[in-house]
């Protein structure tokens, strides 16, 4: 399977299902976009297939869905992009804005990753495996990013327990970088 050539235009991926999330804001002026984080979710955890992690994205998980969502239903959290087991790509942050997807973290002397990155999370757990049509897509959709933000270098895709060590492991060791 030849690599899909991801398109950008004006933050958005037009390749990409558009799945909007209240739960971004405007970047700090005069931040550059450097930095990549890679994150898994599921839910419930360790289940896939469904629509409840774009629910909990646009604030209508419901809380009686599943024993787990009643603990988590009212974070106000977001990706800017949400990569299923299959592969498809879907967009809840345009790239301009701050996605919600960090939390307490720092990378490289700097807090407040949220500010200079742009997070993808992969339907999966911190232990098991991600599909090979994930990996083809995550592939493509860095290629995508690093050709509208050439900062975002190689050295510079880091996972969500690279910056926030201890209070998170994903995307674990069922991920192979």
């Amino acid at each position: 399977m030849a690599a899909e050539m991801l398109v950008l235009e004006d933050g958005w991926v037009s390749q990409a299902g558009r799945h909007p999330s209240p739960n971004h804001d405007a970047r700090p002026a005069g931040i550059a976009i450097d930095t990549l984080v890679v994150h898994s979710i599921s839910l419930p955890p360790g289940e896939y297939a469904g629509d409840y992690v774009q629910q909990l994205f646009q604030n209508c998980l419901p809380a009686d869905g599943h024993p787990y969502f009643a603990g988590i239903c009212e974070m106000k959290v977001s990706a800017h992009f949400y990569i299923r087991r299959d592969g498809e790509l879907l967009q809840c942050v345009p790239t301009h804005q701050r996605a919600w997807h960090a939390g307490e973290s720092g990378f490289r002397g700097r807090t407040a990753v949220n500010d200079f990155s742009i997070g993808v999370e992969l339907e999966g757990t911190d232990r098991d495996p991600f599909e090979t049509a994930q990996y083809q897509r995550l592939a493509e959709l860095i290629l995508c990013l690093q050709a509208a933000y050439p900062a975002i270098t190689d050295d510079r895709l880091v996972g969500h327990s690279e910056i926030a060590p201890g209070r998170k492991t994903d995307p674990g060791i069922g991920f192979s970088w």
